[in-house]
C-alpha cells in the first residue's frame, strides 16, 4: 500500500504506523513531500491493519515548512500555486477524516504548514527545546492552510491573534503551557512517552477509539471544512500581493523585507 511514498518513511510497529517525513534535516516541504502528504492519510484509513498512527520528522527537524526555492517559483507560476492549494485541502481534510488517532512526535522545529501539521494531530508531545510558529505573516501570506482556524481553537483567540499576527517563536514548553501542545517533555524522553500512549490506545477497543475521535472532533472538523476554503482564498490574495513578492525574495536573499503595504 506505501510502496510508492519516497519521501514519507513508513514503519510499522504492530499496529502502530511510523509516518517519517523524510527530507532532512528540517524536513521543509518539496512538491513531491507535499503531495504525499496529501494522499498518505486517506491510504491510512483504508488500512485495517493500522489502528493508531504517529507522524513525526527526520533528523532534528519535524518540518519547517514551505520551501523557499517552491514558493519563488510560484510567484508567477498561478497554476503552481493552484495545485498547491488544493494539496492543502486534501492534506487537512485527510487528517480530519481519518478515524485512527494521530500522534504528533514533534521532534524538532515545526514552522509554517509543518505547525499546522503539528496542531492537526489528535495529542501531540513536543521536544521541550523544540520551536514552533506560524510564520504565514513574516512572507506577507495569511496563515490559511490551518493556523487561523486552529489555533484559537486551541489557545484562544487573544494568544492566537498575537501569535499568528507575529509570527513569533516559542519553545515546545511554551506551546505546552499554553495548550497549544499537550505535552512537552526532553527529547530523550520523546519516544518513550509517544510509543508508550500509542500502543496503550492500539490495544484498546477500537471500534469505541475512533468513534469516539470522531464524535470529539465532529464540531471542530464541521467548522474547518465550512471556513477552509475562504482562508485558503484569503491566502490566495495575499500570494498575490508585492508584499509577498518582497518577503519571498529577502528571505531567499538572507535581508530584512521592505514592505510597501501592497
Amino acid at each position: 500500500m506505501y510502496e510508492s511514498y519516497e519521501y514519507l518513511l513508513i514503519e510499522r510497529r504492530g499496529r502502530v504506523l511510523v509516518v517519517t517525513m523524510n527530507n532532512p534535516p528540517l524536513n521543509p516541504m518539496t512538491p513531491r513531500l507535499h503531495y504525499e502528504l496529501s494522499t498518505i492519510f486517506r491510504d491510512i484509513q483504508r488500512d485495517d491493519d493500522t489502528a493508531v498512527v504517529v507522524l513525526t520528522g527526520a533528523d532534528r527537524g519535524f518540518s519547517a515548512g514551505g520551501n523557499i526555492n517552491s514558493l519563488i517559483a510560484g510567484l508567477d507560476d498561478q497554476a503552481r500555486w493552484q495545485r498547491g492549494i488544493g494539496e492543502v485541502r486534501e492534506i487537512i481534510f485527510g487528517m480530519l477524516d481519518c478515524d485512527k488517532p494521530i500522534i504528533g512526535r514533534i521532534n524538532g522545529h515545526a514552522m509554517g504548514l509543518g505547525s499546522s501539521l503539528a496542531v492537526l494531530c489528535d495529542i501531540t508531545f513536543m521536544a521541550e527545546n523544540a520551536k514552533i510558529a506560524d510564520t504565514h505573516i513574516k512572507l506577507g501570506l495569511v496563515p490559511g492552510d490551518g493556523g487561523a482556524l486552529l489555533w484559537p481553537l486551541l489557545i484562544g483567540l487573544p494568544k492566537a491573534m498575537e501569535y499568528l499576527l507575529t509570527g513569533d517563536v516559542m519553545t515546545g514548553a511554551e506551546a505546552a503551557r499554553i495548550g497549544l501542545v499537550n505535552h512537552a517533555v526532553p527529547a530523550e524522553e520523546l519516544d518513550a512517552k509517544v510509543f508508550a500512549l500509542a500502543e496503550r490506545l492500539a490495544c484498546g477497543p477500537l471500534p469505541a477509539l475512533y468513534a469516539t475521535k470522531r464524535a470529539l472532533a465532529l464540531q471542530r472538523n464541521r467548522m474547518v471544512k465550512d471556513l477552509l476554503d475562504a482562508h485558503l482564498g484569503l491566502e490566495t490574495l495575499t500570494h498575490l500581493t508585492e508584499d509577498h513578492r518582497e518577503a519571498a525574495l529577502a528571505f531567499r536573499d538572507k535581508r530584512d523585507p521592505v514592505f510597501k503595504g501592497q
